[in-house]
């Protein structure tokens, strides 16, 4: 792949900015470096939600997964929440953590329901932004099917999104519920007068009431109180009003709009800053007024995606006029459908199909994509040197550097990261000794940030399974060939990533190494101290005692499966956020509730770490497969034959079992053999603490299970045991 010399980042993973990923994927720039910014690692089709909400739809079927998409196109996937631009340094400001480097950026971060009204932000249930809505309408149908009693359900907003929700909550809820819906003005105002009579029929036939200019002044608990001062019983609200801007706009210092939407020109470019672009909701075109509907984001996209690629090459931008009408096609719940485009309107059952057939088709485009385009190569410019000569700029090292937060001096070390010496130093106390550590691997994440969280947990898991106080560490990074200024940001990111974690675990980072190679990698060598009879050893468990495992099993099958394109985004998330989760919690726990053996879960996954921990102990375990818990579509994706390259090795430690207990051939016992980064702590203590050992690790996150028992060592060879299979049926 050609060196990376511009960034072209994507904030949202909208309508258009899919689109757009497709394009790039099809036809990549050579030297342009894609990244997409987005809080959800999968993102819904508006035009499917109320078809979800009916029950036509699952939730996979009307959400893109971004995940795919994102390798297609080769873009780094950075999973953030974007809250700013910092124009002045070219930077997206993110939650949480360092911002994000662009040459040329653009924004498709939707819009939410404007929640002015007092108490809709807490007693009401906004539809936008979409992908929050999913988990909060399945809370609401379980809190619905859990009520003795119709519940009483109002849906604010008498636009075609209030209407079709509306309708679509009655056909999936029947007699479980009543709907009503309230709208300050008349019904489907900006629609066709006929749109409008079809749609209060269908509303009349199917016993969902709705009440027209009606401006609700408050939300209370279990009440809408209507400017007219009349109290409506609502057990729950939906709001599904006008749109409202993200309002970190605001901070950018872009021109918006009246309504404080980014004011764009008709290039899709923003009016104040050639480098900035944005599409959907979040954008407004001066020169051509339009509203909020899910289409014009649609039809935006291959503009956005042309004109993106004009401004990383430096020529004349491309003007876009998006069509005056539309077709809106609204649901009535029961698979059939009103049309409205300008002054005419239809009913039937065949409109639904048809928006069926479009809406499925659109998503179809973004699930089967094509073969990838192969990069067309520039002339090399110089060959990389090795050795010395391959470490980064000392200009860019400094600055990524100085980006690093400052943190007060760590109490022992006399020559750190400060000090730019040619080596670290610390003092160890009187009557602790120092427990050293070492990792490095390649990046499983195209997020340098997440790439150095999890690095330093993994590395520190060593640590944290001895019992020691993390104290410090030193890092070495190797950063992918690339223009400085990106060299610059990768190092910053991966250095920013790691010094969260290891802060978080009481450690400094005190100095390292950096070079430049073909792809990223990190590694940390990490120290801590301890008192020499606090040591917590592997081989100290004892007949009895009960095994505690503190995170799940997957993570070796998960990112197998995603280089091939088939793990799915909301896995990988789960997966991630395992990942990044400290050790340090369970660690104390674990101590304060007596762990007598322990070690962490890492790549020679749990049979061979469990292996470890019996010899060492002159101890047998007995496992439970059964209860040994699983990241989300772990099992599914070993089932289906997906396995870590460091799995067949793995294997080999099957001779370490005396007893298969029938579990031969399943998806539970190759989970055993997954090697895991950043895994969790497998402890043995006694067996009376277990269970507050339990409670204590889900109180802070943990999915913490007892998975096995240790045993009289039956067999010094093969100390293992699985537990009858069928006990778990």
């Amino acid at each position: 792949m050609a060196e990376a010399v511009r960034d072209l980042v994507l904030v949202g993973g909208g309508h258009a900015h899919v689109h757009v990923l497709k394009s790039f994927g099809m036809q990549p720039i050579p030297g342009v470096r894609l990244s997409l910014v987005a809080r959800e690692i999968e993102t819904p089709y508006s035009g499917m939600l109320p078809g979800y909400v009916a029950g036509h739809y699952s939730l996979d079927e009307c959400h893109i997964d971004l995940a795919p998409l994102a390798r297609f196109a080769r873009a780094r996937l950075i999973s953030a929440e974007a809250i700013g631009l910092d124009r002045d340094r070219r930077q997206v400001s993110l939650a949480g953590r360092p911002g994000l480097r662009f040459d040329v950026v653009s924004l498709n971060v939707g819009a939410t329901p404007s929640l002015s009204v007092p108490g809709a932000a807490e007693h009401a249930i906004p539809v936008k932004p979409i992908h929050r809505f999913a988990p909060r309408w399945e809370a609401l149908r379980a809190r619905v099917e859990a009520s003795p009693r119709p519940v009483a359900i109002k849906v604010v907003g008498g636009g075609a999104g209030g209407v079709e929700l509306a309708l679509a909550i009655r056909h999936r809820l029947g007699d479980q519920a009543t709907v009503e819906l309230v709208t300050r003005g008349r019904l489907l105002a900006g629609h066709a007068a006929r749109a409008a009579v079809l749609l209060r029929r269908a509303l009349a036939e199917r016993d969902v009431a709705c009440r027209e200019e009606a401006e609700v002044a408050a939300v209370e608990p279990r009440t809408l109180v209507l400017a007219d001062g009349e109290r409506l019983a609502a057990d729950e609200v939906l709001w599904v009003t006008e749109a409202a801007a993200p309002a970190w706009l605001a901070t950018t210092g872009l021109r918006l709009d009246r309504q404080g939407f980014l004011a764009i020109a008709d290039t899709l470019c923003s009016v104040d800053d050639a480098k900035v672009f944005a599409a959907g909701d979040a954008a407004a075109m001066l020169a051509h007024a339009r509203p909020k509907a899910g289409v014009f984001a649609v039809r935006q996209g291959p503009p956005l995606a042309e004109n993106l690629r004009r401004a990383l090459s430096g020529r004349r931008l491309k003007p876009f006029a998006p069509q005056r009408a539309f077709l809106s096609l609204i649901g009535t719940g029961d698979r059939r459908a009103v049309a409205s485009r300008g002054a005419l309107a239809l009913e039937g059952a065949w409109l639904w199909r048809l928006k069926e057939t479009i809406d499925r088709r659109w998503m179809l485009g973004y699930a089967e994509l094509p073969a990838m385009a192969p990069l067309s190569m520039p002339t090399p410019a110089e060959m990389r040197c090795g050795g010395c000569g391959a470490k980064v700029g000392a200009t860019a090292l400094s600055r990524a550097l100085a980006r690093l937060p400052r943190r007060p001096p760590r109490d022992g070390v006399l020559l750190g990261l400060a000090d730019r010496d040619d080596a670290a130093a610390i003092a160890v106390p009187a009557g602790r000794v120092l427990l050293q550590s070492t990792d490095f691997f390649r990046s499983l994440v195209d997020d340098p940030y997440l790439f150095g969280r999890i690095a330093a947990i993994h590395a520190l898991g060593d640590l944290h399974a001895k019992g020691a106080e993390p104290h410090s560490a030193l890092a070495v990074a190797v950063i992918p060939h690339a223009a400085p200024e990106i060299v610059e940001e990768d190092l910053a990111q991966m250095l920013a990533g790691a010094e969260s974690a290891l802060t978080e675990a009481g450690a400094a980072l005190i100095g390292g190494h950096s070079s430049e190679g073909n792809e990223l990698a990190f590694g940390l060598t990490v120290n801590g101290t301890s008192a020499p009879e606090a040591i917590v050893r592997k081989g100290g468990a004892r007949p009895g005692d009960a095994l505690v495992l503190t995170k799940p099993l997957g993570t070796g099958v998960l990112f197998a499966a995603a280089m091939q394109g088939r793990a799915r985004g909301r896995w990988l998330a789960a997966a991630i956020a395992s990942m990044t989760r400290s050790l340090a919690p369970a660690a104390r726990i674990l101590g304060a509730e007596g762990a007598l053996a322990m070690t962490d879960v890492t790549g020679f996954g749990l049979i061979g770490h469990a292996f470890e921990m019996a010899i060492a102990g002159d101890v047998g375990f007995r496992l439970e497969p059964g209860a040994v818990p699983a990241l989300a579509g772990a099992l599914e994706l070993l089932d289906q034959g997906f396995a870590s390259t460091l799995a067949p090795e793995n294997r080999r430690a099957r001779c370490a079992l005396a007893e298969d207990g029938g579990w031969a051939g399943t998806p539970e016992l190759d989970l055993l053999f997954d090697p895991q980064t950043a895994g969790g702590l497998l402890a043995a203590l006694p067996a009376d603490r277990a269970e507050a050992s339990l409670a204590a690790l889900r109180a802070v996150g943990e999915t913490a299970s007892v998975i096995g028992t240790v045993t009289a060592p039956a067999d010094g060879v093969r100390p293992l045991r699985l537990a009858p299979r069928l006990s778990h049926r």
